[in-house]
C-alpha cells in the first residue's frame, strides 16, 4: 500500500506527533508499505530528520508572515496549522492527485472533519490520530493512545462505520522499549536513586528543563546520583542549559538528539518529564516519574496516570519545594510507582495498529 502522513513539528508544536507517524511509519515500510511524509515549514520542522530516517518528504509553504492569526480560530488549536484549514487542504489534496495514496494518516490537532471530507476526494481511507476527543472528524480508521480513553468519547465524534483504537495498549512506541522492558523491569525490583533522567520534550520552548535544574539546587537527591538531561536539537535554550549544568553539584550529562532513549530510560531510576507522549514510554519500562503538565492537552494524561497511582504530576508553574517534597514521594512510593507504572503499556501498540492497517489490503 501507499501511505501518506500529514503531520507538522515547530517551536509550538513541539515533535511529538511527527516522531510518533516516524515510529508507524518505519513499522508500515518494514511490512512492505510505501510511506511519505507531508509537513509544513515551521520553525523547527523536522523534514531532514525524517529524510534521514529514510522517508520522503514533501513540505508545504512555511506561513505567510503577515497572516492574520485571528483567522485562525476554527478549533482551540488552529493556530498551530499556520494558514487556513482550505489552503492547508488544497495544498495537500495537490499533492496526492500526482503521487495517490491508499492511506492518509493525519495527526494534527488543528485538522478536522471539514479539512477530512476534502481530502476524502483523493484517497481510499482516511485514518486520523488523536488525543483529545474534542472535534468531530471523517475516517475510516481513529487512534487514541490516551490511557483511559474509551470508545464512547467518540461516539458523536466519528461515523458509525470508523473503526476506533482506544487506550494506551495502542501506544506509538519504537520497538526498542519492548526490547528493553524486560530488563527495566527486572533491576527495579531492587529500587534506587543512582539516576535521574530529565526530559521536556524535543523543544521545551519554555525552558522548564531550567526550572527543574534550579529546583533540584534545593533537593536532598544523594551526591552521587548521576543525572542526564535529553533536549532536542532544535531546543531554544539548550546552551543555556548547559552553562546552567555545570553550577550544579551533581555530575551532569546533557544529550541532544539521542536515539538510545529506552535504553536511557531503562538505566534511569526516576524521571522528571513532560505529559505527553513521553508518558508512553516511561510506562513501558516501569520508569516512576514526575509528570510536569506543560499544555491543556496534557492535563487528562497527567490526572488520569495521577489518579491510578501511576505517577505523580506537578503543574508548570511549580515552586522548588514542589519539585523536592515529590522526589522523596517518589523515593518512598516506589515499589508502587513501578507496579502500577508497567501495567500501562507493553510497548506492542505499534504492531496492534500496524495489523489494523494491514487488514485493509
Amino acid at each position: 500500500m501507499k501511505i501518506a502522513f500529514r503531520a507538522d513539528a515547530s517551536i509550538q508544536i513541539g515533535t511529538g506527533h511527527v516522531m510518533r507517524c516516524l515510529t508507524l511509519a518505519t513499522e508500515l515500510q518494514q511490512r512492505g508499505h510505501n510511506c511519505r511524509f507531508i509537513c509544513r515549514e515551521h520553525p523547527g520542522h523536522l523534514s531532514d530528520f525524517i529524510a534521514d530516517k529514510g522517508f520522503a518528504v514533501d513540505l508545504l509553504p512555511a506561513p505567510a508572515s503577515d497572516t492574520d492569526t485571528s483567522d485562525l480560530s476554527w478549533n482551540t488549536h488552529a493556530p498551530w496549522l499556520g494558514v487556513l484549514w482550505q489552503e492547508d487542504a488544497e495544498q495537500t489534496e495537490s499533492l496526492l492527485k500526482e503521487q495517490p495514496v491508499d492511506w492518509l494518516i493525519v495527526d494534527h490537532y488543528a485538522l478536522d472533519t471539514n479539512w477530512e471530507q476534502q481530502l476524502s476526494a483523493v484517497t481510499s481511507k482516511i485514518m486520523v490520530i488523536d488525543d483529545l476527543a474534542d472535534r468531530d472528524h471523517l475516517c475510516h480508521l481513529l487512534l487514541d493512545q490516551t490511557y483511559g480513553r474509551s470508545k464512547e468519547d467518540y461516539k458523536t465524534r466519528a461515523p458509525e462505520h470508523c473503526q476506533v483504537l482506544c487506550g494506551s495498549q495502542f501506544a506509538l512506541l519504537r520497538p526498542e522499549f519492548a526490547h528493553w522492558r524486560e530488563y527495566s523491569l527486572k533491576r527495579r525490583q531492587q529500587p534506587e536513586l543512582k539516576q535521574l533522567l530529565v526530559n521536556m520534550g524535543g523543544v521545551d520552548k519554555d525552558n522548564v528543563t531550567g526550572q527543574v535544574l534550579d529546583a533540584l539546587r534545593e533537593s536532598e537527591l544523594p551526591l552521587d546520583c548521576r543525572i542526564v538531561v535529553v533536549m532536542g536539537a532544535t531546543a531554544p535554550w539548550l546552551e543555556q542549559v548547559r552553562q546552567q549544568a555545570e553550577t550544579l553539584r551533581w555530575h551532569i550529562e546533557i544529550r541532544v538528539g539521542v536515539s538510545n532513549m529506552a535504553q536511557l530510560m531503562a538505566y534511569s531510576d526516576l524521571a522528571i518529564g513532560a505529559a505527553g507522549a513521553t508518558s508512553w514510554e516511561r510506562c513501558c519500562l516501569g520508569l516512576p516519574s514526575i509528570m510536569i503538565v506543560l499544555a491543556e492537552n496534557q492535563k487528562k494524561i497527567a490526572f488520569k496516570l495521577a489518579e491510578s497511582q501511576t505517577a505523580l504530576i506537578m503543574q508548570s508553574t511549580f515552586k522548588n519545594s514542589d519539585l523536592t517534597n515529590l522526589i522523596y514521594t517518589a523515593q518512598i512510593n516506589q515499589r508502587t510507582l513501578v507496579q502500577n507504572t508497567q501495567a500501562v503499556c507493553d510497548g506492542q501498540g505499534v504492531m496492534r495498529v500496524a495489523e489494523q492497517l494491514d487488514k485493509t489490503k
